[in-house]
């Protein structure tokens, strides 16, 4: 199925950005540039200052900036493409591929797999801090540590807790099985067949005016220290990388793509592999203040990114990264592919917080859906055969594609007393209604849907649920009376599901 986006006006998202990159923004970083993305094209960029300090190049869309762990959704991409072809098992202890790596929890010996250590919930702890001091280090040194012992803060698979060092594990194990260098692996199975040119791990290759340099204020932007690039080493692949805005939304769109019926890129990685990426496998609390105030019904982390549940806008996928003197982050909405990065070369400069302003804006500006759904043929045509029969004064005995036990849980004459006592309280059923098409409220998912049958009064909302057996059947149906115009009676909860873009069959 087609994401269905609608197209953004440049001037829309420039109106967006001028927004998001505010005034706290502007004066705590000396460069910064903000893009808002549309199925992997830019629409609006907002750019600002110069990415040295100095009177020399100004910010533009082909400045380089350092985008730090948003270098792990690259990782755990390049992981997964070596799962797919046999050479890795996720599931498999880290030390099948690295032997001497040793760790322990409360005194014994723990079990660390990479399924565990790419969703960051392997027990080691969170070490943003260490790590980014350390990022330089050799892979000797890394190797050494975790073959002395490293110590788990939590027992192995039991909570969230991001860890730089766990991750940067599977590196190892990319380079223990390929024999080359896991930078180099990255760039062969994911930089050059995506054409993403400008992404490297390295400094090195890139004209000096285009690059950003790091700075850090402490003094809330009335002053600027430069700060020097942290050296790149065992630990770069999980936090080294540089990149534009422009790879990075064609990065984007890469990945969320695989939620349409027209993937970028089949070849590079299976759509179901980067849906995983997508899938949110260690819980995390909400509300927190890692993810800004947003109104989330749920969050978590998949492998390499952090899934957001919005109970306006359902999934966003998003990843930050920071490192002394650079912020960057990007973000995207799996039922459009609208997405915004930020980078500012500063660490203060919140590129989370004016992403996530700028997403939430502008998929409120377009009234974004908050899925995609296209429901069963089964599951139309069900609904519209009990949908008729409802119409026509069946009883429930008659009604087509119930399974066996609809009839033992709510005998048929139960049912019946029920909706006619549903439709006195609507005042009777009006004789004209609008095409089924045109009624239909919601889908859950492609085997639920939600209709409305006007009634003089009020209304009826009828449901049908389907059981996924080789020849799908109805397994349940409710009736319920709703006020004219709402989706949902006084007492249900709001959810993202009354928001969904709903395509039946021939859209």
């Amino acid at each position: 199925m087609s994401a269905g986006a609608p197209r953004i006006a440049t001037t829309t998202a420039e109106e967006v950005l001028e927004r998001a990159v505010d005034d706290r923004a502007l004066r705590t970083a000396p460069a910064s540039i903000a893009a808002v993305c549309e199925r992997g094209e830019v629409r609006g960029v907002r750019t600002h200052g110069h990415p040295r300090a100095d009177d020399g190049a100004t910010t533009s869309r082909d400045t380089v900036f350092r985008i730090a762990s948003m270098s792990k959704s690259f990782l755990s991409a390049t992981v997964l493409a070596l799962r797919d072809a046999g050479s890795l098992d996720l599931h498999a202890p880290i030390t099948e591929y690295l032997p001497a790596v040793r760790a322990r929890h409360r005194g014994a010996d723990a079990v660390l797999t990479g399924d565990l250590l790419l969703s960051n919930r392997s027990g080691l702890g969170e070490d943003n801090a260490w790590a980014d001091r350390n990022l330089g280090a050799s892979r000797a040194e890394i190797a050494a540590l975790f073959a002395e012992g490293v110590r788990l803060s939590a027992a192995p698979g039991t909570t969230y807790q991001y860890s730089n060092l766990g991750q940067s594990l599977l590196g190892a194990a990319v380079e223990a099985v390929t024999g080359q260098g896991v930078e180099e692996v990255v760039r062969e199975t994911l930089l050059v067949p995506l054409g993403l040119t400008r992404t490297s791990h390295s400094a090195d290759g890139y004209p000096s005016e285009t690059l950003a340099g790091g700075f850090r204020t402490f003094d809330d932007g009335a002053s600027f220290r430069p700060e020097p690039y942290v050296r790149t080493g065992a630990l770069g692949c999980i936090g080294s990388m540089f990149s534009t805005v422009d790879d990075i939304a064609t990065w984007m769109w890469f990945l969320g793509s695989a939620f349409t019926d027209e993937p970028l890129a089949p070849g590079v990685l299976a759509p179901a592999s980067r849906i995983e990426m997508q899938q949110p496998r260690t819980p995390i609390a909400v509300p927190s203040g890692m993810f800004d105030g947003r109104d989330l019904a749920g969050a978590g982390y998949g492998y390499g990114l952090f899934v957001e549940e919005d109970r306006r806008f359902g999934r966003i996928v998003q990843h930050s990264g920071g490192l002394p003197g650079f912020s960057s982050h990007m973000r995207w909405h799996a039922a459009t592919g609208v997405g915004v990065v930020a980078f500012g070369n500063s660490d203060e400069f919140g590129a989370r917080r004016v992403a996530g302003t700028a997403l939430h804006e502008v998929l409120d500006r377009i009234d974004a859906p908050s899925a995609v759904v296209q429901p069963w043929p089964e599951t139309v045509t069900a609904a519209q055969s009990i949908d008729a029969a409802i119409l026509e004064g069946r009883g429930a005995a008659d009604y087509p594609f119930l399974a066996d036990h609809v009839h033992d849980d709510v005998p048929p004459d139960i049912r019946d007393s029920r909706l006619a006592a549903h439709i006195a309280a609507i005042g009777g059923i009006c004789a004209v209604q609008r095409p089924f098409a045109e009624r239909v409220t919601e889908a859950a998912t492609e085997a639920e849907l939600r209709w409305r049958i006007g009634g003089e009064r009020a209304d009826l909302r009828v449901e049908v649920r389907l059981v996924g057996v080789p020849r799908p059947l109805v397994q349940g149906l409710t009736v319920t009376v709703i006020e004219h115009g709402e989706t949902r009676t006084a007492d249900e909860v709001p959810s993202a599901a009354e928001r969904h873009r709903i395509l039946l069959a021939g859209e």
